[in-house]
């Protein structure tokens, strides 16, 4: 089974065009103001203007209002609305009735009782994302892109209704490893690719989408997860 990679906090044509010709089957867009890759709804209208289908475009959206996301589908559609904050089941079940778009909830794991709180959100979302949940005492973490990854081992085996998503720390040399140890089937990256914070560097974006299309040559248990 293949595997296939999402960029996330692309806000540059260059970067664009480097997640394109890699093949990413998703590109994800920030709307929320405090990252250093935050766009915003007419920003990103532009980037993508004669983009194909083809990477799905998501939206990352941190604790939204209503009139928010509203304001970010009036300007470009979605193929899928991500969800990295504190939105409860409910409020997930209400943003996806309400709009009509694929939503997918973060889980963000420290530990294996963190895995537990997917249970609640697997019959309201399309998708699942395991991020890793930045320590209390880590200055300036945001949501996501913190460069953090979590303890791989915890989702061996883990199964959910709906199709998920592995990130957190990721980058070209560690993915191998991190699809081993969990069996995912699709990746999510963000300051793996950078060479600053907030800025993608096309070469590193080519480097591991290259190293995500290569696995699709081995299976999972003939790459050492360890």
């Amino acid at each position: 089974m293949s595997v296939s990679a999402k960029i996330c906090g692309v806000n540059a044509p260059d970067a664009l065009r480097a997640v394109v010709a890699g093949g990413a089957s998703h590109m994800g867009l920030v709307f929320f103001p405090p990252s250093p890759r935050a766009v915003t709804p007419a920003e990103a209208a532009a980037l993508v203007a004669g983009l194909p289908e083809r990477p799905c475009r998501v939206g990352m959206f941190v604790d939204p209002d209503d009139a928010a996301i509203a304001a970010v589908l009036a300007a470009l559609p979605l193929g899928l609305i991500q969800l990295h904050g504190e939105e409860t089941p409910a409020r997930v079940a209400a943003i996806r009735a309400r709009f009509g778009c694929p939503v997918m909830k973060t889980i963000r794991v420290a530990e294996a009782a963190d895995l537990d709180v997917a249970e609640a959100y697997a019959g309201t979302v399309d998708w699942l994302l395991f991020d890793a949940l930045p320590p209390a005492d880590l200055t300036g973490a945001l949501p996501g892109g913190n460069a953090l990854s979590f303890d791989w081992r915890l989702l061996a085996g883990r199964r959910w209704p709906v199709p998920w998503m592995l990130a957190g720390g990721l980058d070209a040399a560690n993915v191998a490893r991190a699809v081993a140890a969990t069996g995912a089937r699709v990746v999510d990256v963000s300051s793996g690719v950078e060479d600053r914070r907030g800025h993608k560097d096309p070469a590193l974006i080519a480097a591991f989408l290259a190293t995500v299309a290569a696995l699709d040559d081995e299976s999972p248990d003939r790459v050492r997860a360890d």
